[in-house]
């Protein structure tokens, strides 16, 4: 299939305000992705908000170090002069100057709002398309519904509205649609990025990465809590690596208290999540080496039936490693059994491991071949070009 297209894409993200690697991964996958459409891409980061330097783990006006890891990137991967920050303290753009973002900001046939981390200002609001790219659903929805001023006027300055909560709109989802025409959407991922057999043909220990309570963003629908955090989900999961007589690591800034010992009296190994997650290739080598993910989803994505996926799980299946993971509803529009398992109870996860380590070629394979099928960047954001007319 012949997937070129013509046209000018902009890309607004954070991974200089975040520089972990899995959120420079996120904004690789779209840049890349967008370039192998056929499109001419760059990247802008002007939402004027401090970086956070995790080397520190505090925000700071400084963003020399965060740039210099992400410049390297984007330099690496072709992006070395399409590309621009602007520096809040200084009302300075580091990279493209400022006139040459107003120019492509306004002649872009394209521009994504992706995680819709920038505020738009008016140089945003003359783009021909600007489209608002959800990853994590739940509080713009609400907040729309309720029709808080602020998030009607963020609303308003876009034109197309792609969420990963891919469940919108069915009656088993809590979210309102809140009068949006949403476009489902999944998360992409480069293949030629991600590479079966790199390391051990059967590697001993399942993994995932990421922060373990988050706090803020809860949402009440209908009287009821949902927590913007999984370490809830994980509390009721704590016994299934002991279960299941399965090593699984979690990556994580858990060092101690209740929920740490809990994990490793139920055989879970906990490791810190920094310095791994600085380095992109450090990130895709603990991906790639793991057996496979063994992770649960955000209380706000399971019970309201969001049908949201995670961005660092499509890595795991496209590195071909098996994925155990907690329903959100994706089980109703991406295939699962092989290769992708899916569970809600700890019974179910102890059984999912158990199929997996029962024919562990097999399920490699499969996770690979639905990463190709669901996930492929290419595909995926071609459905964002077609939805912009491009």
């Amino acid at each position: 299939m012949n997937h070129k297209r013509k046209g000018k894409v902009v890309v607004l993200h954070l991974a200089a305000r975040y520089p972990f690697a899995g959120v420079i991964w996120q904004l690789l996958h779209h840049l890349i992705g967008f370039r192998q459409l056929g499109l001419d891409v760059y990247y802008i980061e002007d939402h004027r908000a401090y970086v956070y330097d995790p080397t520190i783990e505090s925000g700071t006006p400084d963003p020399s170090r965060n740039l210099k890891v992400l410049g390297g990137v984007l330099a690496r991967y072709g992006f070395g002069e399409r590309w621009s920050f602007l520096d809040s303290a200084t009302e300075q753009y580091i990279g493209m100057p400022r006139e040459r973002c107003i120019e492509l900001l306004r002649d872009a046939d394209m521009v994504i709002n992706l995680c819709g981390a920038t505020e738009p200002r008016a140089e945003h609001e003359r783009s021909r398309c600007l489209v608002y790219l959800e990853t994590d659903p739940g509080v713009f929805q609400l907040e729309l519904a309720r029709k808080i001023p602020t998030t009607v006027a963020f609303a308003k300055s876009h034109k197309l509205f792609f969420t990963y909560c891919y469940n919108i709109g069915a009656p088993d989802c809590l979210l309102p649609t809140a009068g949006l025409d949403w476009h489902p959407a999944r998360p992409p991922v480069s293949l030629d990025q991600w590479h079966p057999g790199v390391g051990p043909a059967e590697p001993r220990a399942f993994t995932t990465v990421g922060t373990w309570q988050n706090n803020g963003n809860d949402m009440v629908i209908k009287g009821e809590t949902y927590y913007w955090s999984k370490h809830l989900n994980f509390r009721k999961a704590l016994e299934v690596a002991a279960r299941a007589n399965q090593p699984i690591e979690i990556a994580t800034n858990l060092t101690s208290g209740p929920d740490y010992d809990r994990a490793i009296a139920g055989g879970f190994t906990i490791a810190p999540v920094v310095p791994m997650s600085l380095d992109i290739d450090t990130y895709r080598e603990y991906i790639s080496g793991s057996r496979g993910e063994f992770t649960v989803a955000k209380d706000i994505y399971v019970r309201p039936r969001t049908g949201w996926f995670s961005d660092r799980t499509v890595c795991y299946l496209a590195a071909g490693r098996p994925v155990v993971t907690q329903r959100t509803g994706f089980e109703k529009f991406i295939a699962t059994g092989a290769g992708l398992l899916g569970f809600d109870t700890a019974d179910e996860a102890v059984d999912a491991l158990g199929q997996i380590n029962a024919d562990y070629p097999r399920h490699a394979r499969a996770a690979r071949e639905i990463a190709a099928e669901y996930f492929d960047a290419v595909k995926m954001l071609d459905e964002i070009a077609v939805a912009a007319g491009i």
